[in-house]
């Protein structure tokens, strides 16, 4: 392509900062595949942190990634210290990841979207200094200090999630990426995934780096509430690192069960469950609501706002969930989590019936929506 060419034929790179989960990295994604859809020629860079996840959830996405050396806020010296000793040297990656990004595609306009947490905050600062337009997506019903800091900078801040949202910030529906919803049946679903396609199937996933305490939670189950699941199979995410005796007690209580650290295309996953157990944040909520599976959520237990259950609470409110405390201990939570879930494994009709709920919450095309304003920032 000559210059005249690159003139008349403007390309726009968009850049996404976020990551340290797949919280932040699904969603972003999920935008991208929209904008990519909508403008091909468009170049979509993703600035994550120096976490293992980020890259190995970047390079099975197959996109273009720049690790930054980003570090969490915190009030203890020696977070504090990281968190100083970094900002300087994220927000300088930044701006030569901008500037490398314009170069290799003399972009004729970009602009930052920030995806919300520790990688998030410095991108925005570095997007200001660039003067670069910067859309803030907030994906928690309950705001965290990154994203109402970068909130304060942005061109626009939209909201996957009502909850304590400021009311200026523009409300969007739930953020999904393709590979997570699937529109086979859930007995294609179950044959893909080598079970069997009419047995009734339990997902348990405390996202993509798993929950210790939820992994807890069904191998108390296995060892002293095993007959609660007869006759179900179970697709558990575990994460990485799970105790390797969770899979011994699926085959020791003879329930059938795919065991895995980490699932790829959770699409079929979520599909081929009637019901799950699972973590609520952001991303988990948006994906039980688009693929209309009925929950037994249990929030993460150490955040001081309890951002996660408000983010469930729609699903509750609608009758397409139920959410329990995480009491960590395995023993507690089978008191009263484990007590839950098997009162939902005895009752199929009230899972249908929580089914049905989901269904009627309407659509979850929040990323084709955050595309559409994004690309509208673009000069």
């Amino acid at each position: 392509m000559n210059a005249h060419d690159r003139k008349t034929h403007a390309v726009s790179t968009i850049f996404f900062a976020g990551g340290g989960t797949g919280g932040h990295l699904f969603p972003a994604l999920a935008i991208a595949e929209h904008i990519r859809s909508s403008r091909p020629d468009a170049q979509c860079v993703f600035l994550c942190s120096q976490r293992p996840i980020d890259a190995q959830i970047l390079s099975a996405a197959g996109v273009k990634f720049q690790p930054i050396p980003a570090q969490p806020f915190g009030v203890r010296p020696a977070t504090l210290a990281r968190f100083i000793w970094n900002w300087g040297g994220a927000i300088r990656d930044v701006r030569a990841a901008v500037a490398r990004g314009r170069k290799a595609t003399d972009s004729a306009s970009a602009a930052m979207v920030a995806m919300g947490g520790f990688v998030a905050a410095p991108a925005a600062q570095a997007a200001r200094a660039e003067r670069m337009p910067l859309a803030l997506i907030n994906l928690d019903a309950v705001p965290g200090k990154a994203n109402r800091w970068i909130a304060r900078r942005a061109t626009i801040s939209l909201t996957a999630a009502d909850g304590k949202c400021p009311r200026a910030w523009e409300r969007i529906a739930p953020i999904v990426r393709a590979s997570a919803i699937s529109d086979r049946s859930p007995a294609e679903c179950r044959t893909r995934l080598g079970l069997d396609p009419q047995a009734p199937t339990l997902l348990v996933t405390g996202g993509s780096q798993g929950a210790g305490s939820i992994n807890g939670l069904m191998l108390a189950m296995l060892r002293d509430s095993s007959d609660a699941l007869r006759g179900w199979q179970v697709i558990h995410q575990t994460g990485a690192g799970a105790d390797p005796a969770l899979e011994e007690a699926y085959r020791d209580a003879t329930v059938p069960a795919l065991v895995r650290p980490f699932f790829d295309s959770m699409g079929l996953a979520w599909r081929a469950a009637e019901l799950a157990v699972s973590r609520c944040g952001a991303g988990a909520v948006a994906e039980a609501w688009a693929n209309h599976t009925p929950c037994l959520f249990l929030p993460y237990p150490y955040h001081r706002d309890e951002h996660q259950r408000w983010n469930a609470q729609p699903l509750a409110d609608c009758g397409g969930a139920v959410i329990e405390r995480d009491h960590i201990e395995p023993q507690a939570n089978l008191a009263h989590a484990g007590a839950t879930l098997c009162k939902l494994l005895s009752d199929q009709s009230r899972v249908r019936a929580m089914a049905a709920s989901l269904a009627e919450l309407g659509p979850a095309d929040g990323a084709k929506q955050a595309a559409e304003r994004i690309l509208g920032l673009l000069k």
